[in-house]
């Protein structure tokens, strides 16, 4: 019953049908003399997926205890809610920034093939977390062919789009 009134009020917020209230349930508690109502709040499993430049992505889950909707909207106003069900909302927001993981391990690197990529580490000894696109190595200087090689730490989101960019003159066309 709560749950159902729950995602009855929410979509009902969702598509401006319900005015703003508080989101609040009665419990019917019988006991031998009366019965007594009580007030409680609603309760829902909030999903928080933040989605990086670089691709990472991230998430939090939280439980909330919803006492007023239009305090609840207006925590997450900042958020796209991208699905729900009874008792679970999942909201995404896209971050304009890399991801901590590549703030504190990240290296952009070339694979075997010659493809600039990102690394989890330095990249003769880690993982490829993102690949863009094959660069004509025969272009490079060799400076950068060699720091390519070594890696290149990624600390910043400025790093980060400082280097795709000044790589993608070397990128090879593809034919079309």
């Amino acid at each position: 019953m709560r749950a159902v009134l729950a995602f009855t009020l929410l979509i009902g917020l969702i598509v401006g049908t319900v005015e703003q209230e508080p989101a609040q349930v009665q419990a019917k508690q019988t006991s031998d003399d009366a019965t007594v109502v009580t007030e409680q709040p609603l309760e829902l499993t909030v999903h928080l997926k933040r989605v990086y430049l670089d691709g990472e992505e991230s998430e939090e889950v939280v439980k909330e205890l919803i006492f007023a909707l239009e305090d609840f909207w207006a925590k997450y106003e900042t958020w796209q809610l991208v699905d729900m069900d009874e008792d679970r909302l999942i909201f995404e927001k896209k971050i304009d920034d890399i991801s901590p993981l590549l703030k504190m391990n990240g290296y952009f690197g070339i694979t075997d093939d010659g493809t600039l990529s990102l690394f989890n580490g330095k990249p003769e000894e880690s993982d490829v977390i993102q690949s863009f696109f094959q660069i004509d190595v025969k272009k490079l200087e060799s400076s950068q062919h060699m720091k390519l090689m070594q890696g290149i730490p990624v600390k910043s989101k400025e790093k980060y789009t400082e280097v795709v960019e000044s790589m993608k003159k070397y990128s090879i066309e593809k034919a079309q």
